[in-house]
């Protein structure tokens, strides 16, 4: 018997949970700077307590965006394993310290970026980040398209693991789950197929071609 249905990742765009709480409230734009000092802060200051005292951080902004823990944790599943695995590695080429500084910062920079996005609303961060590409005008790149490529590829991400799931799925299904090719070829048909259908709704809207 198959275990109950889980709802498919909905990717970054996906994460937002509607609230009251200070980081709720605060503009998106001091947000993501915010964001931006933090990674900068983890990749400056080295050594264990430095990642743990970021880690706690991270958890403080959790609690006091008041989010349920669920909301972030199945984010934070492919983020733990690759924690892991680049853990391990650490802590046989360099020792236990480097390996527990290396995971942890990892951990605590998805946990934050996670409390961003389940905080801010995605339109919210589109406008923001088509408004700090302005710039790219002086070098001929519409910030208005910078801002719709940002957001397809945050709402392609999801659309890709459902893809590849179903996939799977289905071969499961048909008992060639251990097939590559069963898995591999179908995958990127239908992931090709999604490219080329979105490329001709943009191109039926007019868009890109300036």
């Amino acid at each position: 018997m198959s275990g109950p249905i889980r709802a498919p990742w909905a990717g970054p765009l996906g994460l937002y949970h509607p609230g009251s709480s200070a980081i709720h409230r605060a503009p998106a734009g001091l947000k993501l700077a915010a964001l931006a000092a933090f990674a900068i802060a983890v990749v400056a200051v080295r050594g264990p307590v430095s990642a743990l005292v970021f880690l706690g951080a991270a958890l403080l902004a959790q609690l006091v965006a008041r989010l349920p823990w669920h909301r972030t944790t199945r984010g934070l599943v492919p983020a733990l394993l690759t924690a892991a695995l680049i853990g391990a590695y650490q802590w046989w080429a360099r020792g236990w310290a480097t390996a527990v500084e290396v995971a942890t910062d990892l951990v605590a920079l998805v946990l934050l970026g996670a409390v961003v996005t389940a905080t801010t609303r995605s339109d919210t961060l589109l406008d923001v980040l088509s408004r700090l590409a302005r710039p790219l005008r002086h070098v001929g790149l519409s910030p208005e398209t910078f801002g719709l490529a940002a957001g397809l590829v945050l709402r392609t991400i999801p659309v890709l693991a459902r893809m590849s799931l179903e996939t799977r799925d289905a071969a499961r299904a048909r008992g060639l789950d251990r097939e590559p090719r069963a898995l591999l070829v179908p995958a990127a048909v239908r992931m090709v197929g999604h490219a080329r259908t979105t490329g001709d709704a943009l191109a039926a809207r007019g868009l890109g071609e300036d």
